[in-house]
């Protein structure tokens, strides 16, 4: 019998039962749809809280959206996003940001998981060059795909690269809970306030149903968003269930509770994971996810029981993710369950 958590991803957890339980409120009467109601005039003023007052927010219900209308707000047609050459935005959104944009990606190589000044630096040419399409933004992302997260003095330095060039700073944060609970920081600190001028913030992996936002800390950067959104097919009708979602996820910290937890778990398996001499950690394990090198034969072995993704296949590195949900009894079946594969 497979077990009924299984750590491929946390988008294939459940839904926290608060925010299920906030759903449930918000599911009472009728209410103005397209987000002239009360729950979500309620959360936005919690962004706020959280943010800035002088931000605008905008809810959305998935992450490659958040990405790519939060990109297109900042560009023009014959603008480029350096990116770096793993970035979901690249790797996983099926060109999107691309066609919604009608920028061109410029991805570089990364450095355990981040982009550094040097590798950007390689991509910023052509400036004024009518032959070439302009860098306008740089995108990163928090915590990365590969589970590690950005120091603020390297987040700093991309800013003030790309401010000093006329450029923007986007922050793909579907993790950004996580990533901000592993440093300590307030989710204001994890990005405002290291210079980040746009945030695709998660909800989704964070215990949330589907709740996502685009988050401007200049005002004026997203003057046409409502438009924008409305053209992305973004503008939810009963936008009332996604503002509940985030307001549970506000309420008690909740969000970083959750986020804290699955790091958490994350650290457990790393620890039992080192017991195995087959099993090699590849990334430093900073937020929730751990990727780790394996006997190539084990993998499909291990997939009957239990399903997850091949990072490598190449280098025959699998990916193993942890969740608001993930229990330490979890966690010690599935290393127990690795070691006894690996080992025949």
């Amino acid at each position: 019998m497979k077990p009924a958590r299984s750590f491929a991803s946390d988008n294939n957890a459940g839904v926290h039962p608060e925010v299920l339980r906030a759903v449930a409120e918000a599911n009472r009467g009728h209410a103005v749809g397209y987000g002239d109601d009360p729950y979500t005039t309620s959360v936005v003023q919690k962004f706020k809280r959280l943010f800035g007052s002088d931000i605008e927010v905008f809810l959305v219900f998935n992450g490659t959206a958040a990405n790519c209308l939060g990109l297109k707000a900042l560009t023009n047609s014959y603008h480029a996003v350096i990116c770096g050459e793993a970035a979901h935005i690249y790797t996983d959104e099926c060109g999107a940001p691309e066609k919604f944009t009608g920028c061109k990606l410029l991805p570089v190589p990364v450095t355990n998981g981040k982009l550094t000044i040097e590798s950007v630096s390689h991509a910023y040419h052509g400036i004024d060059d009518p032959h070439h399409v302009q860098p306008r933004v740089i995108s990163i992302t928090q915590a990365t795909e590969v589970g590690t997260v950005y120091q603020p003095n390297e987040i700093k330095a991309l800013a003030r690269f790309a401010h000093q060039r006329g450029m923007f700073l986007h922050m793909d944060g579907a993790r950004i809970a996580n990533a901000a609970a592993s440093l300590g920081q307030t989710l204001r600190q994890a990005t405002r306030d290291l210079g980040v001028d746009v945030l695709s913030f998660g909800g989704t992996k964070n215990g949330a149903m589907g709740a996502e936002a685009v988050v401007f800390f200049d005002q004026k950067l997203g003057h046409d968003f409502l438009y924008l959104r409305k053209q992305g097919m973004q503008l939810a009708s009963k936008m009332r269930f996604i503002s509940a979602q985030f307001d549970a996820l506000f309420t008690g910290d909740l969000w970083h509770k959750n986020a804290q937890h699955a790091n958490r778990m994350a650290r457990l398996l790393q620890t039992q994971l080192r017991k195995i001499p087959q099993v090699k950690i590849v990334y430093k394990v900073e937020a929730n996810g751990v990727f780790a090198k394996i006997p190539r034969p084990a993998i499909a072995k291990l997939q009957r029981r239990y399903f997850f993704y091949v990072w490598n296949e190449q280098q025959s590195v699998v990916r193993w993710m942890c969740s608001f949900d993930t229990t330490e009894q979890d966690v010690r079946q599935f290393a127990r369950f690795v070691a006894e594969t690996v080992e025949r």
